[in-house]
């Protein structure tokens, strides 16, 4: 049987590569992105560590990808991540803790992502009475609706 949420299965495979991407270059040379950035040379232990925070989501995407119904929960996380970030840099860059330039980061870590996430995460979600559902269940898989909360063996 076709997943019918097949179609954003692309979205989540590029997005499994960019956060590989992206998050192995600034775990294993943190400088070639934060330097640009205006980062100094104090700054690369914490670039590190988001470059290993947005690395740690590319098995997720990837796995959501293969089977897009049965991952709403990871893509909600990330969808929040994606949420979050731009609203903790618009404080950053109004407060004069991070310059405008950063910006780009966020432009291609979360904006670029949002809507297509955001798409899935209510199409996910709509057939089983929305977010609410999944965020109260006990379960995480959208498509399994009320057995998800059944424990295994009953």
């Amino acid at each position: 049987m076709t997943d019918p949420l097949r179609r954003f299965s692309p979205w989540f495979y590029a997005a499994a590569a960019y956060n590989l991407t992206w998050g192995a270059t600034n775990v294993l040379a943190p400088s070639l992105l934060a330097r640009p950035l205006g980062l100094g040379p104090h700054g690369l232990v914490a670039w590190q560590g988001v470059g290993m925070l947005v690395l740690v989501y590319a098995p997720g995407y990837w796995w959501a990808a293969r089977r897009p119904s049965q991952h709403a929960h990871l893509i909600a996380i990330a969808l929040l991540g994606k949420t979050l970030g731009p609203i903790g840099f618009a404080w950053a860059a109004a407060t004069g803790k991070l310059p405008l330039h950063f910006g780009l980061t966020i432009l291609t870590n979360d904006l670029v992502w949002l809507p297509a996430f955001a798409c899935y995460l209510h199409a996910a979600t709509r057939p089983h009475d929305g977010l609410t559902a999944l965020l109260t269940s006990a379960g995480s898989n959208t498509r399994a609706g009320a057995s998800a909360r059944t424990p295994r063996g009953t």
